[in-house]
């Protein structure tokens, strides 16, 4: 009897620590693991420690009728009715050619926010995501369902990549390890995220939106350089601007806003290049600041990861099909291929209800859907000459769109 109390007590006392060691782990690991990523001059979108969107802050309400921790932990476990996703999708992958020809260009979707372009000799990764698992803790956290549409041992030697914030869906340290090893390609990304990549050895170069880099700097070379290459698949005769949109980033919550989500035009010999990144509607303002640069040959729109709930049509941090298609006309794009849908399931919508809404949304919005087409992961399109888009009559069904899970 006297060992069992002593087993009792014991047991009792573990448990105490082990509460006493939880309740100053929730106090002291969140300050931990902020880190500082970026310091420097006040912005109209910094304020000296965090970032933040001049168009308003990202808000996740909850859904109506449901508490915000009760919509996060079943948002997480999985408890939410969502529609069902499929446990893989059948990918025929694709073998890229080395490089386009020096006019040409051809865009490959990878998967998810990953797409290989490219231009007039140029190779181009964005948001490259090899990994099954778009998390810290694998395999926690969203899987894969459909593999990669390009084998990492098939692609070309890439030369630029950009990287347009740290969520672990968009910033894959172990495809951007790989890829440093094997190419040495040139990262672009915005403040503060070359600083999580320089802890990894993967050197970066990190600009603020409105500024931009040339291929002969990214590259080292002098300007006279760029007028005498002629070696097309490594000519640097090429611009990256990083461009606003509206989103957040975070590695551990903590550390939220420490540093800055981007868009990205890219000025190549084939033509512009648009790549939106990760991003909610904000303002609108952003793809009009985008279209300053030149006219548009591709862009590259997110239209998937927008319903939290049954009947959500966008959320503050990720557009859906309907503002998908009015960032194209505001970009005045001549083609776009629609992303960030069908690869790690991240929100509500069912695996294919992004470019089915896609669809009757271009109905909506007047534009011919083969401009804004979508992709199946691995393929590969070649990208037309710009060319003006015409008008198509509208055609617009909304219950249809509302109707769709």
């Amino acid at each position: 009897m006297g060992r069992l109390v002593t087993i009792v007590r014991g047991a009792g006392i573990a448990l105490l620590f082990l509460v006493i060691a939880l309740c100053l782990a929730i106090t002291i690991l969140p300050p931990f693991l902020d880190r500082i990523y970026y310091d420097g001059p006040v912005s109209r979108h910094y304020d000296g420690a965090h970032f933040f969107n001049p168009d308003g802050e990202i808000d996740t309400p909850a859904p109506p009728g449901v508490s915000r921790s009760t919509f996060i932990t079943r948002t997480l476990l999985g408890d939410d009715d969502r529609p069902a996703w499929p446990e893989a999708v059948a990918v025929k992958p694709s073998r890229p050619a080395p490089f386009a020809a020096p006019r040409g260009m051809t865009a490959t979707w990878v998967g998810h926010a990953t797409v290989l372009v490219q231009a007039a000799g140029l190779n181009i990764l964005t948001d490259p995501i090899w990994s099954d698992y778009a998390s810290p803790f694998p395999p926690l956290g969203p899987r894969r369902v459909a593999q990669p549409g390009i084998r990492f041992d098939d692609l070309p030697k890439i030369d630029l990549v950009l990287i347009s914030h740290n969520h672990y869906d968009h910033m894959d340290l172990p495809t951007l390890k790989r890829l440093w090893a094997r190419d040495r390609p040139r990262i672009v990304t915005s403040l503060g995220n070359d600083t999580i990549l320089k802890h990894q050895g993967i050197p970066a170069t990190a600009l603020d939106w409105g500024q931009s880099i040339s291929g002969a700097a990214l590259n080292g070379l002098a300007p006279q350089a760029v007028i005498q290459c002629g070696n097309y698949e490594h000519c640097p005769d090429y611009r990256v601007h990083v461009t606003r949109n509206h989103h957040w980033g975070s590695r551990w919550g903590s550390d939220r806003n420490r540093a800055l989500w981007s868009s990205f035009v890219i000025e190549t010999r084939a033509g512009n290049i648009f790549f939106a990144g990760d991003t909610g509607a904000g303002d609108m303002g952003w793809p009009i600041e985008a279209r300053r640069y030149g006219p548009i040959r591709l862009a590259l729109i997110p239209i998937g990861a927008f319903r939290f709930w049954k009947g959500q049509m966008q959320s503050d941090a990720h557009i859906g099909p309907l503002q998908a298609a009015e960032v194209f006309k505001r970009l005045g794009a001549s083609t776009a291929i629609p992303i960030h849908w069908g690869t790690f399931r991240l929100s509500y919508e069912g695996w294919n209800t992004p470019p089915r809404m896609l669809q009757l949304a271009l109905g909506c919005a007047g534009i011919p859907v083969d401009r804004f087409a979508p992709l199946r992961i691995g393929q590969a399109r070649p990208i037309p000459t710009i060319s003006p888009v015409p008008s198509v009559p509208r055609r617009c069904d909304e219950r249809a769109i509302r109707a769709l899970e």
